[in-house]
């Protein structure tokens, strides 16, 4: 994601904050530009149309809402179809701590290009439940259906995540890395199986026409394949084609936000010190770009797989787990390629519509 400043003083700004840390303006995210402005409660000007706080503020979110827009929410807030009850004080806790993630997804999606038609004008547009397990009477699967994707909120308090995580056998399991998963099938329904893609798409990854039903029933009796590293991005990923496209679509994003976010901040590594055996030992520093648009996928590569590496090292560093712990091998660099492509065909000059 790119560098954000306070519009006043210029310092940087984080992409969740409602106020500069450095002057105390209180700002908000214009969503279509997608950079910070002044957020008085009365509103302020931006690019001459009428603009102020979301209704939700309180609950932590930070976008501006357009005057005309009809609405006391703004667009990101607007995409919920299902929230808990006003009275669950404890679920919207987490709903304010989870849509901080689905802020950030939106704005990558934007900054992408990559179309987002609410739900609430078409059949078939994107929509988000967020609900809660802990509810009293949800039961809550975490999925999509329709252009709706239904995350549940209990996976915001980390000991249940991180039970889940463990009892799953998942090196990786965030919020974030939830709403990138499951709006990589809501884009795989859109953009590939309603267009020319798909016969591509089912050479790489497989016949999404197969029972989704079978395949999780032997994924959760038999497991991965012992040689599921040759083929697929995760474990996960071995279920179901649409499994495949959507771990692969979440690990796209994963990539290009970590390495805009590097761009960002000025990062620039040196061969010789990365250490790292996929890097050209002819290529002296390793720069990742504010945007790989007009890039192709093994140029991403080139700058992400060393950037990992480092990473992963800067976390042993700290204690931690590698903040990157898999494995990209030439079959999955192919079905990230075809979802690069994708992307690039799919681009829109108005993603989102505040």
């Amino acid at each position: 994601m790119r560098d954000f400043r306070c519009p006043r003083c210029g310092a940087t700004t984080l992409i969740e904050s409602t106020t500069c840390d450095a002057c105390g303006l209180e700002v908000g995210l214009h969503p279509t530009s997608r950079t910070f402005h002044p957020a008085p409660t009365q509103g302020a000007e931006v690019d001459g149309q009428w603009w102020y706080p979301c209704g939700n503020r309180p609950w932590g979110c930070n976008w501006l809402v357009r005057a005309d827009s009809g609405a006391g929410t703004c667009f990101s807030c607007r995409l919920t179809r299902r929230r808990p009850d006003e009275g669950d004080t404890l679920a919207l806790e987490a709903l304010a701590t989870t849509s901080t993630d689905k802020r950030r997804l939106l704005l990558q999606l934007a900054e992408l290009g990559l179309p987002v038609r609410p739900w609430y004008e078409r059949e078939g547009g994107l929509g988000f439940d967020l609900v809660s397990s802990r509810s009293d009477g949800e039961r809550v699967t975490i999925g999509h259906a329709n252009g709706i994707v239904t995350i549940d909120l209990a996976e915001s308090l980390d000991a249940h995540r991180e039970a889940l995580r463990v009892s799953l056998g998942e090196p990786y399991r965030t919020m974030l890395g939830h709403f990138r998963h499951e709006v990589g099938h809501y884009f795989e329904w859109v953009l590939v199986e309603q267009t020319a893609w798909i016969d591509e798409c089912r050479e790489l990854f497989g016949d999404e026409r197969a029972s989704y039903r079978d395949a999780i029933a032997r994924h959760y009796r038999e497991g991965a394949p012992a040689d599921w590293v040759d083929t697929h991005i995760s474990e996960y990923a071995t279920m179901h084609p649409w499994e495949d496209f959507a771990e692969c679509f979440a690990h796209y994003l994963h990539m290009h936000d970590t390495l805009t976010v590097a761009a960002a901040g000025g990062l620039e590594l040196h061969g010789d010190a990365v250490l790292d055996s996929s890097l050209d030992p002819d290529r002296r520093a390793v720069a990742p770009r504010a945007s790989y648009a007009d890039a192709t996928m093994a140029e991403l590569l080139d700058d992400w797989l060393p950037l990992a590496a480092f990473f992963n090292r800067v976390n042993r560093a700290m204690g931690k787990a590698d903040l990157y712990p898999f494995g990209i091998v030439d079959a999955v660099a192919r079905k990230l390629a075809f979802v690069h492509r994708v992307v690039a065909a799919s681009r829109v000059p108005d993603p989102i519509v505040a």
